[in-house]
């Protein structure tokens, strides 16, 4: 038996949607200095986790299903790129997106994506005035 099989029968879907909620929570607090800014904007982090969560309470099952997906693959890539060391271990964060994860968003997911992108811009617009 898998590991997920194991899960699916121990938790109840509301559990699993609150330990995977929980799990990246944790995580965003290893989280380097240069992305606290990126955090603390809200564009990532608790607050966009917080708001994403909530927007799928009332999600269809196939909807449930990928965004369960996708979140969980974004935790174990945080996890993996944190590492057991430490953010200060971990040479990047994040992944590029393929051509066709972009073809397949909505527009507000684009949407996002821009607001993201001008972020850390401004941010990293930011660093260098300091430096």
């Amino acid at each position: 038996m898998g590991g997920g099989a194991a899960i699916q029968q121990v938790f109840t879907h509301a559990q699993r949607v609150r330990l995977l909620y929980k799990t990246i929570l944790k995580l965003h607090r290893g989280f380097p200095v240069e992305l606290k800014a990126l955090v603390l904007s809200h564009f990532i982090g608790d607050q966009y986790t917080r708001d994403e969560f909530r927007r799928h309470k009332n999600a269809t099952p196939e909807q449930t299903q990928a965004f369960m997906v996708e979140w969980t693959n974004y935790a174990i890539t945080i996890a993996k790129q944190l590492g057991v060391r430490g953010a200060h271990m971990s040479k990047t964060f994040g992944q590029n997106f393929k051509v066709s994860d972009l073809e397949n968003f909505n527009d507000e997911q684009v949407y996002q994506l821009y607001e993201l992108y001008k972020a850390s811009v401004e941010a990293d617009n930011g660093n260098q005035k300091e430096s």
